[in-house]
């Protein structure tokens, strides 16, 4: 009876690591290539599992579009400097992120330079890295 409980507790958790693994793919992010995205902050959401940021940007036609930049967990970006006031609305910035693979306005965080120069983030992290807020390499 002990070992029939422990086999199905093992099976549980190897289904959902399974699930949670996936959770955490970057696979719908374009490896090969970063955007560099000049705009204005419409928001920043510090939430879990992922925290956002919300950029406005001038396309061609003269109009806005809004890109949806996905970061890493309030709690890695907390323990990276960051607070939910970092960014605020209508700051200038300019964000660099790996674009979605179907071309939407929708990306992986890299980094941020903000209004005074400052870069925050890591513009060089390998593809499969959910960088936060890491400091660029030394």
């Amino acid at each position: 009876m002990r070992l029939a409980t422990l086999s199905l507790a093992g099976i549980g958790f190897v289904l959902f690591t399974g699930a949670a693994l996936g959770h955490h793919s970057f696979a719908m992010f374009d490896p090969e290539r970063t955007v560099t995205l000049e705009g204005t902050v419409g928001a920043f959401l510090w939430t879990n599992p992922h925290s956002w940021i919300q950029v406005n940007v001038e396309n061609e036609q003269g109009g806005q579009d809004e890109w949806a930049i996905e970061m890493g967990g309030p709690a890695g970006l907390a323990r990276a400097g960051w607070s939910p006031t970092t960014l605020t609305p209508g700051m200038e910035v300019t964000v660099l992120a790996r674009p979605h693979r179907d071309g939407s306005h929708f990306g992986q965080f890299m980094a941020v330079t903000m209004p005074d120069g400052t870069m925050i983030g890591n513009p060089n992290a390998p593809p499969s890295a959910d960088v936060g807020g890491l400091p660029p390499p030394e």
